[in-house]
């Protein structure tokens, strides 16, 4: 199964044709975006702002006004006689303004130079160009257009991700599929931003194949291969390990083979080395996601309907590793492990039943009084694993309850820590992606309702079933963690998009994996608990 692929994407600059819209001046000459748009099959997006005034005339970005001049203010003439002023995320479409390119979409970025939203937290500016250039990229290759050049809108990693995000679809197991559309920057202003943004976009598009594709496609083994092959791919600093079920049984992680062991398929423990820093004694970042790679709920099982979005119950393990996947790819300085334990939960005559009891790799035991509150068991073992390495950070990721869904939705991702440095970190990176998190309590309250058990150290569910599912989970977790750097995401409301956020298209999220990454990058700029 082929994985998505990495565009190569380059700076292009315009050109005037004559015999459209003509000005005096001389006429550089064309150059093409790629051989197969030779015959004049290529799109543009440009931006615009909203009008501070309403008799104003339109605001175009730099580049806009550019091509504005090139066809003697003709796109200004047909913007303001074609309908009302062009809102945030909108577009408004035109034909043969020039030659270089025939289709030419304008679309709406809102007001200009909002800033950081301190009631949205997020960077208004850049989810807008997000937005507005994926809307744009959508409507030309509903025309079958294979080139697309965009305008970088003054961010152009933001411009970058917008298309690449926005152009993104899973449709690798049917026949019909839409036109591949190539997208480029317009001009050569922000090339090193721009290929940055699409790194950081074939990050999260990668996690969205791996939680999209169907479960028979993405077992534990090929889970495990497809990063092993993308990492030896990108980066010579990087080591996997693809561990055997014998090797978890030489651990002592009973919590993690306790849910393998309904399943025929046998479990792996994948763990990914990244030396970035240049110094193998730097203390790491960890990263350990949730690789539960079909969740039936077990024995506990779950109702039929929808049970088919569970092959994303490892989007936990998917997001981290692309995120390393991007770690490498933009080389960070920064030593990085990913610890991810894949497994399929199942019901079986082999499988655990509610109110077994099943020993930790810390030595504590756990009752399993729901079997379909898996995931924290496989990230309990992790969690102990992961504290040989002396890192300087532990952050875990996992789709671990459905009542961080119901708490936030799809807003943003629940993030539970022991440390404001930590969380400062996280909370920054967000604002920046658009892709935000959220703190939530890790109050002794929740600690308590796990810890008080009738038959071993921990039940796995809260002894109040039905309160604060998400923080007794995280309440559980913390029971494995004695590092000072900790931080447990749910990413459970955020594992699929049906159209909260405009510049993914329906199906599986791949986030926070951009957030993730933009982490990396800030704690490879930070000196501080090294």
């Amino acid at each position: 199964m082929l994985l998505p692929p990495l565009r190569r994407l380059a700076g292009r600059s315009l050109s005037r044709a004559p015999g459209f819209w003509p000005c005096r001046g001389p006429s550089p000459a064309p150059r093409r975006c790629s051989s197969h748009s030779s015959a004049g099959r290529k799109g543009l997006v440009l931006g615009v702002y909203a009008k501070e005034k309403e008799e104003a005339a339109p605001h175009f970005t730099d580049a806009g006004e550019t091509f504005d001049r090139l066809v003697c203010g003709k796109l200004t003439e047909l913007l303001s006689i074609s309908g009302p002023p062009l809102k945030k995320g909108k577009t408004r479409l035109f034909h043969g303004l020039h030659q270089d390119f025939p289709s030419v979409v304008v679309v709406g970025l809102g007001k200009k130079a909002t800033g950081v939203n301190d009631q949205e937290n997020w960077n208004e500016d850049k989810e807008n160009i997000r937005t507005a250039v994926a809307v744009g990229c959508r409507q030309v290759q509903d025309l079958e257009i294979p080139c697309i050049e965009i305008d970088p809108c003054g961010d152009a990693q933001s411009a970058a991700e917008g298309a690449v995000l926005g152009l993104y679809e899973y449709n690798e197991l049917k026949q019909k599929k839409k036109p591949v559309v190539t997208a480029q920057l317009h001009g050569s202003d922000g090339k090193e931003d721009w290929q940055k943004g699409v790194i950081y976009a074939e990050g999260q598009n990668l996690a969205r194949y791996l939680m999209e594709a169907p479960a028979n496609y993405i077992t534990p083994i090929k889970f495990a291969e497809i990063f092993e092959n993308k990492l030896r791919s990108v980066n010579s600093n990087v080591t996997v390990h693809i561990r055997s079920k014998a090797w978890i049984e030489e651990q002592q992680m009973g919590a993690f083979l306790s849910i393998a062991k309904g399943s025929d398929e046998p479990p792996v423990f994948l763990e990914i080395h990244y030396a970035g820093s240049g110094n193998a004694n730097d203390s790491p970042l960890v990263f350990v996601g949730k690789g539960v790679t079909f969740d039936s709920g077990g024995i506990s099982l779950k109702p039929s309907s929808g049970m088919d979005s569970m092959r994303a119950d490892m989007g936990g393990a998917a997001t981290v590793c692309s995120a390393i996947v991007t770690a490498a790819t933009l080389n960070l300085p920064l030593n990085i492990i990913g610890l991810a334990p894949l497994c399929e939960n199942m019901p079986s005559s082999r499988a655990s039943k509610p109110g077994d009891v099943v020993r930790a790799k810390n030595g504590k035991t756990i009752q399993i009084d729901n079997t379909d509150a898996e995931g924290r068991l496989l990230i309990a073992d992790a969690l102990c694993y992961a504290h040989n390495f002396n890192a300087r950070a532990i952050v875990n990721a996992a789709t671990l309850t459905g009542a961080m869904d119901v708490a936030l939705g799809s807003a943003a991702t629940g993030v539970f820590t022991n440390s404001s440095w930590l969380w400062t970190h996280l909370y920054e990176a967000s604002i920046l992606t658009g892709d935000r998190v959220w703190r939530m309590p890790l109050f002794e309250h929740y600690t308590k309702q796990v810890t008080e058990c009738q038959l071993a150290d921990l039940s796995n569910i809260g002894k109040y079933s039905r309160a604060g599912g998400a923080c007794t989970a995280a309440a559980f977790l913390k029971e494995f963690v004695t590092v000072a750097n900790w931080a447990h995401l749910d990413i459970a409301g955020v594992m699929s998009n049906k159209d909260e956020v405009p510049y993914l298209r329906k199906g599986m999220a791949g986030r926070p994996t951009r957030t993730l990454t933009e982490f990396a990058t800030r704690l490879s700029k930070d000196k501080q608990n090294i």
